[in-house]
């Protein structure tokens, strides 16, 4: 049995907790570099903005409709991200964090009326931190999504479900028929692991809803589509097919990449911002405790400017893998400069650290006194960094605090970070 808890409009809804002034208007969350929308409220999906939409095509509706558009304030969402996560492992024993909003929770062994164990859990979330969310439960973990889509529809939509479904939709204790009107009443577009491709081929063959998916036969499935679908079928079936993933698998690959918020001709400018994502990169490898081996550089002009184009990468094998921060940085400057070519305005660079394998496989290279520092190194530069914010000490060559203005993400809408640094924090005087 499984439940999957959601964050509505978990972006606008971290900004609402903050600014109740924009509890009912249309606002929308936006990307890197303010280009297109990645967060809407329920106001701005009834204006019709879509997900991805460019915000130069929107921008109109702040004037005609009052419409808020925020830059993206990823250190506030990932703490209360962590704030929501820890409540909701108090529905059940086990919990695999899904994404920054979304989250299963095991319910195997749990006892009880578990919709209504739901509610309070949702209720307690709402009163704790502010954010609303649907919790879906289930026998397989594409019907515990099946029944949390449910649960926010009925609840943003009255009338496209049933109004006891709202909030919490249990789908493991509903009789059959009641099921199958449900699962009758969810287009095939809703599916867990059903995307736009093979959605069209679905409907080209007449399956249109959930529950039409479900009545396929599972050979010919595989036959026609892929073992995967199949597995998504049988799933809503009610067979468990997914297992349940308390500790994520390690990352087969990290990158670390970013459009600029100005164009960056220069050399020392792209080293600077090749100097910080490498570093970032880093650190995330020695988060999973896993070495890299190889490193890879890109630079890039943007495709949706008059400009000249130019688009370069490569691949720096290191020594022996390594986690060591200067060494990574190294490797990728040396490719950086490799590729680099004069004339161009770059919009965007990356680093992407490749052939990953677990620090405890990776034989260390021993100092003259027969001890390797690197790992006590960069643990210290980690614990100071998180203590203190991202960047507190940080390599020279990442230009830190002096010229990331002429690289920098455009967030000229950011609000402030209300719960990771004490200089935005909200004081409240009587």
């Amino acid at each position: 049995m499984y439940a999957l808890v959601d964050g509505n409009n978990f972006y606008v809804s971290c900004e609402r907790t903050f600014r109740p002034s924009l509890n009912g208007r249309p606002v929308v969350v936006l990307s890197n570099n303010d280009g297109c929308a990645i967060a809407r409220s329920n106001e701005a999906k009834d204006l019709g903005i879509k997900m991805g939409a460019p915000w130069f095509q929107i921008r109109h509706l702040e004037d005609s409709h009052g419409l808020v558009a925020l830059s993206a304030n990823f250190a506030l969402y990932g703490d209360m991200s962590d704030r929501v996560m820890s409540i909701a492992a108090g529905l059940g024993p086990g919990q695999e964090v899904y994404s920054i909003d979304e989250c299963f929770v095991d319910l195997d062994g749990v006892q009880g009326d578990m919709k209504l164990r739901s509610k309070r859990i949702r209720q307690r979330i709402l009163k704790w931190t502010g954010i609303p969310c649907g919790i879906g439960i289930g026998p397989t973990k594409t019907l515990a999504k099946l029944a949390n889509h449910i649960a926010k529809t009925a609840e943003r939509k009255p009338g496209s479900y049933p109004a006891e479904m709202a909030q919490v939709c249990d789908l493991s204790t509903m009789p059959e028929p009641q099921l199958n009107a449900m699962m009758a009443a969810t287009p095939v577009t809703e599916v867990w692991g059903v995307g736009r491709k093979i959605s069209a081929q679905l409907g080209a063959v007449g399956i249109h809803t959930a529950l039409d998916l479900a009545r396929m036969d599972t050979a010919t499935v595989r036959h026609r589509w892929s073992v995967v679908l199949e597995r998504t079928v049988r799933e809503l079936q009610g067979v468990s097919c997914i297992g349940f993933d308390d500790v994520p698998s390690a990352k087969q690959q990290i990158a670390c990449t970013r459009s600029f918020g100005h164009a960056v001709t220069q050399l020392s400018g792209l080293m600077e911002a090749v100097s910080t994502f490498a570093s970032r990169a880093a650190e995330k490898l020695r988060r999973q405790h896993s070495h890299a081996a190889e490193v890879l550089c890109f630079i890039r002009t943007s495709p949706f400017r008059p400009d000249a184009q130019y688009s370069g990468s490569m691949v720096v094998p290191l020594r022996r893998p390594s986690a060591d921060t200067a060494v990574i940085v190294q490797a990728a400057l040396n490719g950086l400069k490799a590729i680099f070519r004069p004339g161009f305005k770059y919009a965007k660079a990356g680093v992407m650290l490749l052939e990953l394998q677990p620090d405890r496989l990776v034989q260390q290279e021993l100092d003259s006194d027969g001890t390797d520092r690197s790992p006590l190194m960069m643990s210290t530069l980690d614990a100071i960094n998180q203590r203190y914010g991202r960047g507190t000490v940080a390599l020279a060559c990442a230009g830190v605090g002096r010229n990331q203005s002429t690289w920098g993400m455009k967030q000229e809408r950011r609000t402030p970070q209300y719960t990771t640094c004490w200089e935005d924090m909200v004081v409240v005087r009587a």
